[in-house]
C-alpha cells in the first residue's frame, strides 16, 4: 500500500520556550564581546553588548512615551540598523511591531495603519524617489489612532534613544515580567493580489523558533556572518536573518538599504560573511554583476534561495560559482513564520536543486485533494498544508479570513500544489490559481519555467495562462535574455521546445522583457502580467467568455 503524503520532523533538539527578548539577552550574556550587527552604508557597527544597550535604551524610550505591551508599533523603513533595534525593543516590552512595506504608498498606508491601530510610527523620512514624511502628513488626519511620529535620524528618534538611556531599568523589568512566549509580537501583511492585505498575526514563539531551527538546519555558530539583502520587513529578512543570527550568536550584515547586487558581493567580500540570502532573482542579478568573478567570495559556506521557486539551472551556478557548498532551499509562507521545509547540507546536490527539502523540525506537512481535503498518496499533487508551532495565530481582526486559511486541525492550507516524493521530500509545482487549464487539462507553469532555463540565450522566465476563446486558456512566457542575446520569437521558441515538451506545454506567445512586475520581496507578479498579457495581445473578448 502506497504511503501517504504526509510526514512530520523529528528532532533532538526541543522548541525554544523564550521570549524574543529574554532569547537576545542569553545570547548576549554568552556572546557580548562578538560582532552582532554591521551596516554598511552607515558605516556603523556593533557588539552584543551594546545591540543590547540600544535595544534596551530603545525600549525604555517606547515605555517613557506610553507604549505598553499590546500597543501596536509602525516601522516603515527600508533595511537599516534603526529596523533592527526596533525589532528587538518592540519584543522587549511586549509591543507588536507592524511591519509595513517600504514599497507601499500613502493609500496602503492609511489601510495598514488603521487596519491595525498603530499608536506610534517610526519611520524613514524618504528613501529613493518615496517621501515617507509627506505620505505619512497626508494620510494622518485620517488616522484617529496615529498618537506619535518618530522618524528616523531625527530629533524624536534621538530623544527616544536619550531619554531611555537616562531611564529606570525597573519599568523594563516589570515589562519583561508580563509577556509571554504566546503573546502576539508581530504583524505582517500579506500582499496578496486581490483586495487589501491580511494582517498576518505572529507570536514570539512563531517566529523566534522558525528563525532558530532555520539557523540549526544551516549550522549556524557564533563563528557565522550572515548578509542580509532581504527585506527585513519580509520574514525572510526579520526571521529568517535576524533572529536565526541572534539565537545563535551569529552577526547580521546589511549590505545596503534595498538589493543592490554590487553591495551585496562587496559585503560579502569585506565582512567575510559566511552566509548569503536571496531570492532568486537576487543572486541572477549578483552571478551576471560585472567583474562578478574577481569577487573573493571564498568565506561563504552556506546560505538560503527562498521566496519564490527557485531554478534549478540558478541554483547549480550559486554552488558552483559562489561556493556556497551548503546553500538551503527554503518554502514557507509569512502565515507560517515562514518556513515549513528545507533541504538539508548533506542533501545531495540533485536533491538541493530539484525540490524544497523536506519539513521542518517539530513540524508536520501533508497534501491533499484541493476538493476533497483528503491526503493523496505520495506522488500524486494536490495542495500542501502546514501544522505545528509555526502556524500563525491567525490575521489581525479578521476571524472569518483566518477561518478560510486554518482548518478546525489547525492546518493551514498553503493554496500552492506539491508533490511529495517517497523519502518526504517536496516539489512545488505552482499555485492553484496559477494553474493553466487548456482545453480540459492541467498544466503547471512551473515545469515549462524549468524547461525555458536550459534555452542558452534566457535569463529568466515566467510562464502564465491567457484567456482563449477555442481552448479557454493558452501559454504565454514572458523571458529576459542574456545580454548580447536575440530577441526570442514565439516561432524559435516553439523549434527549441518541439521534441522535448509535450505540444500542448509549448508556450503560444512569447514577450521579452527587462523586468518582471515584483513585489519587493521578489516574488513575481503573475496577475498583473496577466492583467497587461490581455492588453498586448489584443484579447480582451476572450477574457470576457465565459467557460464551464
Amino acid at each position: 500500500m502506497q504511503l501517504p503524503s504526509y510526514a512530520s520532523g523529528i528532532s533532538d533538539v526541543p522548541l525554544l520556550g523564550d521570549t524574543i527578548g529574554d532569547n537576545l539577552d542569553r545570547t548576549v550574556a554568552a556572546h557580548g564581546d562578538r560582532d552582532a550587527l554591521v551596516d554598511r552604508s552607515a558605516g556603523r557597527r556593533w557588539t552584543y553588548r551594546e545591540l543590547a544597550a540600544d535595544v534596551d535604551a530603545l525600549a525604555l524610550g517606547l515605555l517613557d512615551l506610553g507604549i505598553t505591551k499590546g500597543d501596536r508599533v509602525g516601522i516603515w523603513s527600508p533595511n537599516r540598523a534603526e529596523w533592527t533595534l526596533t525589532q528587538y525593543a518592540t519584543a522587549k516590552i511586549g509591543a507588536i511591531l507592524v511591519n509595513i512595506n517600504p514599497a507601499y504608498r500613502s493609500h496602503e498606508l492609511r489601510f495598514v495603519l488603521n487596519q491595525s491601530g498603530v499608536r506610534l510610527l517610526i519611520a524613514a523620512a524618504s528613501f529613493k524617489t518615496s517621501d515617507y514624511a509627506a505620505m505619512i502628513d497626508e494620510v494622518r488626519p485620517e488616522c484617529a489612532g496615529l498618537e506619535h511620529v518618530v522618524l528616523l535620524g531625527g530629533d524624536a528618534w534621538t530623544s527616544l534613544l536619550d531619554k531611555g538611556k537616562q531611564a529606570d531599568r525597573a519599568s523594563l523589568e516589570r515589562a519583561r515580567a508580563e509577556l509571554s512566549a504566546d503573546d502576539p509580537i508581530n504583524i505582517q501583511y500579506t500582499s496578496g493580489t486581490t483586495g487589501f492585505p491580511k494582517g498576518a498575526t505572529l507570536s514570539h514563539h512563531n517566529i523566534l523558533n522558525n528563525g532558530f531551527f532555520v539557523g540549526e538546519l544551516c549550522g549556524y555558530t557564533e563563528a557565522d556572518r550572515i548578509c542580509i539583502p532581504v527585506p527585513f520587513y519580509h520574514c525572510f529578512g526579520m526571521v529568517m536573518g535576524n533572529l536565526a543570527a541572534t539565537s545563535h550568536g551569529a552577526c547580521m550584515v546589511i549590505p545596503a538599504p534595498a538589493f543592490d547586487p554590487k553591495a551585496t558581493l562587496d559585503a560579502v567580500q569585506a565582512e567575510r560573511c559566511t552566509s548569503l540570502y536571496g531570492v532568486p532573482t537576487m543572486f541572477i542579478a549578483e552571478l551576471a554583476e560585472e567583474g562578478f568573478d574577481s569577487y573573493d567570495l571564498g568565506s561563504l559556506r552556506t546560505g538560503i534561495m527562498a521566496g519564490s521557486p527557485c531554478p534549478v539551472e540558478v541554483m547549480k551556478q550559486v554552488i558552483e560559482r559562489m561556493g556556497m557548498a551548503e546553500v538551503a532551499i527554503c518554502y514557507g509562507m509569512t502565515e507560517t513564520s515562514p518556513v515549513s521545509t528545507q533541504t538539508r547540507a548533506d542533501d545531495s546536490v540533485e536533491r538541493r536543486v530539484s525540490t524544497v527539502g523536506r519539513v521542518g523540525p517539530h513540524l508536520e506537512v501533508k497534501v491533499v485533494d484541493p476538493e476533497t481535503g483528503l491526503t493523496v498518496p505520495r506522488g500524486t499533487p494536490g495542495e500542501l498544508c502546514t501544522r505545528g508551532y509555526s502556524v500563525m495565530l491567525g490575521y489581525w481582526e479578521q476571524p472569518d479570513k483566518t477561518a478560510e486559511a486554518i482548518d478546525a486541525a489547525r492546518w493551514m492550507h498553503t493554496g500552492d500544489l506539491a508533490i511529495m516524493d517517497d523519502d518526504g521530500y517536496l516539489n512545488i509545482t505552482g499555485r492553484i490559481k496559477d494553474m493553466v487549464i487548456r482545453g480540459g487539462e492541467n498544466l503547471y507553469p512551473r515545469e515549462i519555467e524549468e524547461f525555458l532555463y536550459t534555452h542558452p540565450d534566457i535569463l529568466d522566465a515566467q510562464v502564465i495562462g491567457v484567456p482563449d476563446t477555442r481552448y479557454g486558456e493558452e501559454l504565454m512566457a514572458w523571458v529576459r535574455m542574456r545580454e548580447g542575446a536575440e530577441p526570442l520569437t514565439a516561432e524559435s521558441l516553439r523549434e527549441f521546445c518541439t521534441g522535448k515538451l509535450a505540444h500542448q506545454k509549448i508556450p503560444r506567445y512569447v514577450h521579452v522583457v527587462d523586468d518582471f512586475p515584483m513585489t519587493v520581496t521578489g516574488k513575481v507578479r503573475k496577475v498583473e502580467m496577466r492583467e497587461a498579457a490581455i492588453t498586448l495581445l489584443g484579447l480582451e473578448d476572450a477574457a470576457k467568455a465565459r467557460h464551464a
